[in-house]
């Protein structure tokens, strides 16, 4: 099968969507067994699996419609009580939600069919919701026999007789919709999915001369009689892509006869014509008609074809606050449908771009800004400095189309913790706060594997089996936390659980055993817990599908440092243990602080930056000094990357913070705050540790962009080192 250019892109748009409602989907499921009353979940749950298949249907994607109208069909059954909510059902439904993902990815990647693998495992889905589509009526609660039997009600009253007969639509689709990648034929044949057309009738009032046609603009209409026992709501989401620019009309079987002349009268085409082609479908008979209209005309029509709405207005008979309930529901309906559509999809790939030019600007202003400094221009420093307020504004106002809430990637987690959970054989609850903090979707793009690797590693590790927390005095269900917060211009995640926290001694022994400390050597506890972060490292008595290969909280590391991130750990002995990762919160500008050394350039992230001090005389060359009491380690940046340059009688300190402990990073000149554009490094520049970027000054001169982290890390190591090379005796 293959599309032409507007329905590949119709059914982009359809991918996207489909993606984000198996997103929503597979929540509603996750919560559905801790809902008193899951009614609303499960209607929703309904709803993304129905249009899914209706949207499938439009494009002919056959496979979908079958697999998605069974699953469909359960929920039904599920949504009408028939059937309750298990644990069993919902990881079935899961199951399928993965597969209908599946199936949906596959159109992302340009199939648009499936394998015979594919086949065979929807065949075996299909098989586990046989047993919940065969179910008898006897098992049924008496809450749900009493929802079956309003139900009934509600579709026998409405005309005093059983609903049977066909629905009769009546279609005129918009003149954009061919346009806009819609064929109103396609929408017609996925009809016949929910029953049989028994007539169709194609109006072509509209079409004008052949001369004046315009290929693109659809003129036709239809009237349309389907037989089928759908609901309403059913047939409606068939034309839900363009119910906007259509006039689209559905009547239920034995509509009252009135009903049938208000929908003459409102189309645009000659009553007469209409009215024959009612009395041809069977419909309506030519006294039904002629004694109709006869009434309209006169304005004699009685209560008994007059709407029930307007019966009920009349006597009554609904309480005021009933009333008022339903005008609120729908002010909020008609609210949150203004507020969608004052929102617009974007691709990620224009807003990068996007934040390029805004960094390249902000590279212009820099340069603009120095040489109005160079010559002394008032009038024009007046105006760059108005410049400057404004680019810093569109930067701020760019960085903020790009951060999403991060609640998205912890909501992901409750489908982990559910299956692992079930794998390990333990009780565990997964707590999330802070979902809507925002950061930067590009570390929310990178963030997740590291977080999948803490979470598994907290669940297998961590929390003790239910057995041991009885013992322990602690509820059988363990609990697994997932918090963000802002804190000092970055984004902090937090990774808790309620477990039985680090065994400092055996991790210190395991550290022992590999070398990784020397013998008696005192480490706090902190130096301790940051040694599971070590390539190879495990202190698991066996090895499991989730642990005990040593891999993982290394790349952790690794992946939080890549982001310019640290991570640090906090553990108490039998209440459980804290992970908590602080991460910029963009990866594309930074506020600085820019430094000189010679004839080179550096800037220092502003957050790690404390203080800044001018280094004492008495202290020029050793590598420590007294600040204010307290001892402070500097490291001199100039030595550190071999800068070649003649002393300097005065130097400056940059004191930051580095995991809760102070450095001081020894510079020549302080150059004052300064607002970065990272520019990555090249393949060859790899291999340099402490160095996380570069950044383009005003002048046109290249500036590093220090990673104090990995600076300070990689410092201490080396020093390390070089001390266990000398021999004891050295230090006599």
């Amino acid at each position: 099968m293959s599309l032409d250019k507007e329905m590949q892109a119709a059914l982009q748009t359809f991918i996207v969507e489909s993606q984000e409602m198996l997103q929503t989907m597979e929540d509603d499921l996750l919560n559905l067994e801790q809902q008193e009353d899951p009614a609303e979940a499960i209607a929703a749950i309904f709803r993304a699996a129905h249009t899914i298949k209706g949207s499938s249907g439009m494009f002919g994607l056959d496979h979908i419609v079958a697999f998605t109208h069974v699953v469909e069909n359960v929920l039904d059954i599920l949504r009408e009580g028939e059937i309750s909510v298990s644990n069993a059902l919902v990881a079935t439904l899961l199951n399928c939600r993965d597969h209908i993902s599946l199936l949906i990815q596959n159109l992302a990647d340009g199939k648009l069919t499936e394998d015979d693998i594919q086949t065979h495992q929807g065949e075996l889905l299909l098989e586990q919701l046989q047993p919940y589509l065969n179910q008898e009526q006897p098992n049924m609660t008496q809450a749900a026999v009493t929802q079956a039997k309003v139900k009934i009600e509600k579709d026998t009253k409405g005309t005093d007789t059983a609903l049977t007969g066909n629905w009769h639509l009546s279609l005129r689709f918009g003149k954009e919709s061919l346009r806009n990648g819609m064929d109103p034929l396609a929408f017609i044949s996925y009809l016949s999915t929910l029953g049989q057309v028994v007539s169709i009738t194609t109006l072509t009032e509209a079409l004008p001369q052949a001369a004046d046609m315009d290929p693109e603009t659809c003129y036709l209409g239809f009237e349309i009689d389907l037989q089928s026992d759908a609901s309403k709501e059913a047939i409606e989401a068939v034309f839900e892509f363009v119910r906007e620019d259509s006039i689209i009309h559905i009547l239920p079987p034995n509509s009252l006869i009135n009903t049938y002349i208000e929908l003459i009268r409102s189309l645009p085409e000659d009553e007469r014509r209409l009215g024959e082609i009612l009395i041809d479908s069977g419909v309506l008979t030519r006294q039904e008609l002629d004694a109709g209209l006869q009434q309209q005309q006169q304005g004699l029509a009685d209560a008994s074809v007059q709407p029930i709405g307007a019966i009920l207005v009349e006597a009554q008979s609904v309480p005021q606050p009933i009333v008022d309930a339903a005008l609120e529901k729908q002010k909020q309906v008609k609210d949150a449908k203004a507020r969608e559509n004052q929102s617009i999809r974007v691709d990620a790939e224009k807003l990068d771009k996007l934040i390029d030019l805004v960094g390249e600007l902000v590279i212009s202003c820099a340069a603009a800004n120095l040489r109005a400094q160079q010559i002394k221009d008032t009038v024009l420093l007046e105006a760059n400095e108005q410049i400057i307020g404004l680019v810093e504004e569109v930067r701020d106002s760019a960085l903020k189309l790009r951060m999403v809430p991060i609640g998205a990637t912890f909501n992901r987690f409750q489908r982990v913790v559910r299956d692992v959970s079930s794998e390990i054989g333990k009780d565990i609850a997964l707590v999330i706060t802070g979902g809507d903090t925002e950061v930067d979707k590009s570390v929310i793009e990178q963030i997740g594997d590291p977080l999948m690797h803490l979470v598994r590693n907290s669940m297998d590790h961590g929390i003790e089996t239910a057995q041991l927390r009885a013992e322990r005095g602690k509820p059988a269900k363990g609990t697994l936390k997932l918090n963000a917060y802002h804190e000092s211009g970055s984004i902090v995640i937090e990774v808790s659980d309620d477990g039985g926290g680090l065994n400092r001694d055996k991790i210190l022994a395991k550290a022992l055993e590999k070398g990784l400390v020397q013998p008696g050597v005192n480490l706090s506890d902190k130096d301790v817990y940051s040694l599971i972060f070590e390539p190879g490292f495990s202190t698991a008595d066996q090895i499991s599908n989730l642990s005990g290969r040593g891999v993982g909280m290394d790349v952790v590391k690794q992946n939080i440092s890549a982001l310019r991130g640290t991570i640090e750990i906090n553990s108490s002995a039998g209440e459980g243990t804290t992970i908590r990762i602080h991460l910029p919160l963009t990866l594309a500008i930074i506020d600085g602080f820019l430094v000189g050394i010679g004839n080179s350039f550096f800037v220092i992230p502003q957050d790690r930056i404390v203080e800044c001090v001018e280094l004492p005389v008495d202290n020029l060359y050793s590598d420590y000094m007294d600040l204010r009491g307290e001892v402070l380690p500097f490291i001199r940046l100039g030595k550190f990357f071999n800068i070649t340059r003649e002393a300097s009688r005065r130097q400056n300190i940059v004191v930051v913070n580095v995991g809760g402990t102070k450095v001081g990073l020894v510079v020549d000149r302080l150059l004052g705050e300064f607002q970065t554009v990272i520019k990555p490094l090249g393949k060859l520049f790899e291999h340099v540790q402490g160095i996380g970027g570069s950044t383009i000054l005003g002048s046109g001169e290249v500036a590093l962009i220090v990673d104090v982290q990995v600076l300070v890390q990689y410092y201490a190591q080396r020093e390390h080192v070089a001390k266990k090379s000398i021999p004891q005796h050295a230090y006599a």
